[in-house]
């Protein structure tokens, strides 16, 4: 099996990448499964938790576009390692922080951190995945982060048996510490493509305009601001949903997201290999249908089986989408246009997390939950029409 994946990807520094982001994706998944705990342990109101986490997106939108340039002035490996660096330093200091002044900032710069760890990762599988393997490159990348995040709180949950919460954050900055050691001693120089100079004489890279690339990476940036808005929203509401509406009991919402999190993991490599072989947006497309039906089940069923299924099936299909428009956005993407195009598709990835969770709890104040699910709905069900109307944007179908 090991040796068939490196048939397929050679690259050992794509690997590289592969173990970076599963270190990090530990530190991710347990700072972020006891943080709202901390915070409202600390005596923080749960206004003041959702401030912060509109300072961490804040970060990561104000930071995404600027990323760009960054990269491509500085190497996409200095910048990783330099954000790997700085999110080990903000999550390592946070538990020290006494007053919401104080955090506040750190938050930010956790966000823009982490959009940089993101940008960079990307740029560089992007630049050295084969274009008939991008979304089987990408996906593992994807279950990497996905497996930080099913394993961290895990590891969370061991380390509060023996200590305080504190050295939650401690254990997370030394993770990812050893992420930006690995990056900094293994991974090999930015690919002369990722940076070379343009092959129309006259042309530099940045004759193309920024909203010339969006419109070459509409669909792939409409797929990551979709799943932006329901993975934020879906996080905040789901559970609260399940539990006044569908009688489930709050410790079972722990099986809920364990759901979601397995169906990513079980399906976002085969999404994958049938986007390389079948086209990247049509094989989008499809996911996005069979999520949006997930999605309406969840306000039409009430036994709890057949709502862990649905969740299984959310998490297999929607949670896939975004590992293949991203494949999609490299295979649409000139090499050295990556960092430009990265950066764009990270913006609408955050624009989704911002604005999802206050657009979505006014729907809930004001009507129920039902109503806010529906919503959601309708967001995949535009997705699903945004890709019929455009499907030559995907390569595979237009030379069809």
């Amino acid at each position: 099996m090991l040796a068939r994946l490196r048939e397929r990807i050679p690259d050992e520094n794509v690997w590289l990448v592969y173990a970076a982001t599963l270190l990090v994706g530990f530190a991710y998944g347990m700072g972020v499964s006891v943080l709202g705990l901390y915070l409202d342990q600390r005596g923080f109101s749960k206004t003041d938790v959702g401030n912060l986490a509109v300072w961490f997106a804040l970060g990561i939108v104000l930071l995404s576009l600027p990323m760009g340039p960054i990269t491509r002035r500085f190497s996409a490996k200095r910048t990783l390692v330099a954000c790997l660096g700085g999110y080990a330093v903000t999550i390592s200091v946070f538990p020290h922080l006494p007053t919401f002044a104080s955090i506040a900032p750190v938050r930010f710069l956790d966000g823009a951190f982490s959009v940089g760890v993101w940008v960079a990762s990307e740029m560089t599988l992007l630049a050295r995945a084969k274009d008939e393997n991008k979304a089987f490159a990408t996906s593992l990348y994807a279950i990497a982060m996905a497996m930080g995040y099913v394993v961290g709180p895990l590891l969370a949950k061991l380390v509060l048996a023996f200590a305080p919460m504190e050295l939650v954050f401690h254990t997370a900055g030394v993770l990812a510490l050893l992420s930006c050691l690995l990056v900094a001693w293994r991974l090999a120089p930015d690919p002369v493509s990722m940076h070379a100079s343009p092959e129309k004489e006259g042309e530099t890279a940045d004759d193309i305009g920024a909203l010339t690339i969006l419109w070459r990476i509409k669909t792939s940036c409409f797929g990551t601001f979709a799943y932006g808005y329901f993975q934020a929203t879906a996080v905040l509401f789901l559970p609260i949903y399940l539990v006044g509406d569908k009688g489930v009991l709050p410790e079972d919402t722990i099986l809920v997201t364990a759901l979601f999190a397995l169906g990513m993991l079980l399906f976002a490599n085969p999404a994958g290999r049938l986007g390389d072989r079948y086209g990247h947006l049509s094989v989008m497309r499809g996911l996005g249908v069979v999520g949006l039906g997930a999605v309406i089940t969840f306000v039409y069923v009430h036994a709890f089986a057949a709502l862990g299924v649905a969740v299984f099936v959310a998490g297999a299909t929607l949670a896939a989408i975004s590992p293949v428009s991203l494949a999609l956005q490299g295979v649409i993407t000139e090499k050295r246009h990556l960092h430009r195009a990265g950066a764009i598709y990270n913006v609408f990835y955050a624009g989704g997390m911002l604005l999802g969770p206050p657009l979505s709890s006014r729907l809930y104040d004001a009507y129920d939950g039902s109503v806010m699910l529906l919503h959601l709905a309708a967001l995949w069900a535009a997705f699903v029409l945004f890709t019929v109307v455009f499907r030559r944007d995907d390569p595979r179908a237009a030379r069809a």
